[in-house]
């Protein structure tokens, strides 16, 4: 049993120590080196089953960079290292050389005697091993020390499991940000290249091009290049609210390349939008999806866009004379993909929605309905 509260506070003052770790490997480094030093042995390991047999992580204490730089791999999950994890209970050895168990140690491991191994288990759950190897005062590990180390990692299960939650829901907002970002690349860059492309292959046709065709394809260009480029440092234009609804749906369609063959009618007033400019930029890429997609996909001569507020809400409709598609179904003008997703998720983000109305040989409608209180 634990004798003393000298005894129960070094291993509280070393759970909390490794729940302040940044990061899992962190966490089973700090209590390797507290459990090695809570018996006060010459070498401590924590190991981190990979599901499969073997070890995800293997964390040690008491040996040097040098002398880990010279053992060729990390234990294989063999010999009493499986012998733990199959039987999930402590294991202790006065001399390794007596037991079979004692085998798969790698080339350059050093040389040890006395051993103790506990589980690291939480319920049915088992999240490690603490391995102890050689006290430093040559006696073997005692009752006394595989109770510490069984209360030791009773405690280290929580830690492990805490530090293994905020290390998912890490990867989780990792995740997020790059669909984010995939979102808004989708809607804004590449649709502003696409356009350039098309400017570009048009002009391929032609015997002669001019300098002021030239200039525009230059100008798209280099918008594109400035977008991007706030992309990558994370900056957003702060000065969008200066222009008006009218004015933005025009720059949207200024950014796209619109063939001749189209005509493109705004219908929007000339005053600021009822929103901040974070919330209209959201709109803003939902306009810039629907009618790229408009124009590349749904084979129209026209495609309408107005906004209105009505009831509480701000309402976009895109509205074109395409080929149109079935509901429900991939579409021909790629509004059923991932530009409908992006869309749906953007108006969501505000409390909003959008609803695509189509027919094959009808055009398709799309309209966006956003709660002006958001």
């Amino acid at each position: 049993m634990i004798k003393t509260w000298y005894q129960l506070n070094e291993i509280a003052q070393a759970v909390l120590k490794a729940a302040e770790a940044t990061d899992v490997q962190e966490t089973l480094q700090r209590i390797a080196t507290a459990s090695r030093e809570l018996v006060k042995c010459r070498y401590a390991a924590l190991g981190i089953p990979d599901g499969e047999g073997g070890l995800r992580y293997f964390m040690t204490s008491g040996l040097s960079d040098e002398h880990i730089k010279q053992i060729p791999h990390l234990p294989k999950g063999h010999g009493l290292i499986g012998e733990i994890m199959r039987q999930r209970d402590a294991i202790v050895l006065d001399d390794m050389e007596d037991d079979p168990r004692a085998t798969g140690f790698p080339h350059n491991h050093p040389d040890m005697t006395s051993f103790l191994g506990v589980p690291i288990v939480l319920g049915h759950q088992m999240f490690g091993m603490i391995y102890l190897c050689d006290r430093d005062d040559g006696e073997p590990f005692d009752a006394e020390d595989r109770t510490l180390i069984e209360t030791l990692a009773g405690y280290a299960a929580l830690t492990i499991a805490n530090a293994e939650v905020n290390e998912q829901q890490q990867q989780l907002k990792l995740l997020e940000q790059r669909e984010s970002i995939g979102m808004e690349l989708h809607d804004g860059v590449i649709q502003s290249l696409y356009g350039l492309g098309m400017q570009v292959d048009l002009m391929r046709q032609k015997d002669c091009v001019t300098g002021e065709e030239l200039d525009t394809i230059v100008d798209s260009l280099n918008d594109t290049i400035e977008e991007i480029r706030r992309y990558i440092l994370h900056l957003r234009s702060h000065n969008k609210s200066r222009y008006t609804i009218r004015e933005q749906i025009k720059n949207i369609k200024k950014r796209l390349f619109v063939p001749d063959r189209i005509d493109v009618q705004i219908d929007a007033p000339d005053v600021p939008p009822p929103f901040p400019s974070t919330v209209f930029e959201s709109i803003g890429l939902i306009i810039n999806e629907a009618l790229s997609n408009a124009i590349r996909h749904a084979e129209a001569t026209e495609i309408y866009i107005r906004t209105l507020e009505k009831d509480g809400q701000f309402i976009v409709i895109v509205k074109d004379n395409g080929i149109g598609f079935e509901p429900g179904r991939t579409s021909g003008n790629g509004t059923n993909g991932l530009g409908l997703r992006n869309m749906q998720h953007r108006a969501r983000l505000y409390g909003g929605h959008v609803d695509v109305q189509s027919s094959p040989g009808g055009g398709t409608s799309i309209h966006v309905m956003i709660p002006i209180q958001a």
